[in-house]
């Protein structure tokens, strides 16, 4: 068991055929593995039952908090929304679908300290057996060439629901409705270090994808091109300056 608190967020938004077995499994799980937890699950606008789902379960679970968005904001404000509500150092992201394995988040925070400000500030999950279609993992193959070369990040897995970072650098960062998939290049930008960890990602059981291809690649043009434009614009005479490390009370 892992000394120090972990706060996990996960961003949901109609999963109301997932959201039980995700919470029962993560509880189960980070039980197990952490000192303490708290999970904040953001519900995102949903318009099936998910949020019915989450209330009844934050009342089951007293390590969950369950957050509700009256409108979708998108997932980058559902995780912003976590972060804000999270009281620990260090935070760890996972999606709500039932693709993550939460022993994943285990294995990733096993890098790091929970009971300190360290390097690396970024820990990223890389899927390595992913189970998305063949046309998602060849427009993901290009996303991330395309990517790569325009902003220096070599993030094998840019969009993987996973990471761990510090609750201050995340809320530092400028917020736009794409930070999810920009966390990576970033957070190198500013100075500081990052890892990647091979996770497992698992089939969907109910629900489906919220994004398609295309509407993926018209966004992502336009994200780049800004992200591309903040790093050039954007510069910190030292990292230690970004944030101030707060005692973990």
């Amino acid at each position: 068991m892992q000394s120090g608190t972990l706060s996990i967020v996960i961003p949901v938004h109609n999963e109301a055929g997932n959201i039980d077995a995700v919470i029962a499994e993560a509880v189960e799980v980070f039980s197990a593995a952490f000192e303490g937890f708290r999970i904040i699950a953001v519900e995102d606008g949903s318009t099936d039952a998910t949020w019915e789902k989450l209330a009844a379960l934050d009342g089951q679970y007293p390590q969950l908090t369950a957050i509700q968005h009256p409108e979708r904001a998108g997932k980058s404000a559902a995780l912003r929304t976590g972060f804000l509500a999270a009281d620990t150092l260090w935070v760890a992201t996972m999606d709500g679908d039932g693709q993550d394995d939460p022993r994943s988040v285990a294995d990733m925070a096993a890098k790091i300290d929970l009971t300190s400000l360290n390097a690396p500030a970024l820990v990223c999950g890389c899927r390595t057996n992913r189970t998305d279609g063949a046309n998602r993992k060849w427009a993901s193959r290009l996303g991330n060439g395309i990517r790569r070369t325009m902003l220096r990040d070599d993030c094998p897995d840019t969009a993987c629901g996973l990471k761990l970072t510090p609750r201050d650098l995340f809320l530092a960062l400028p917020f736009f409705d794409s930070l999810h998939r920009y966390l990576p290049p970033l957070t190198r930008h500013l100075g500081f270090e990052q890892i990647y960890v091979d996770v497992v990602n698992r089939a969907r059981i109910s629900g489906e994808t919220k994004y398609t291809n295309l509407g993926r690649a018209v966004a992502g043009f336009f994200d780049l091109m800004g992200v591309n434009w903040l790093m050039r614009r954007t510069h910190i005479p030292a990292r230690h300056l970004l944030f101030t490390p707060r005692d973990n009370d």
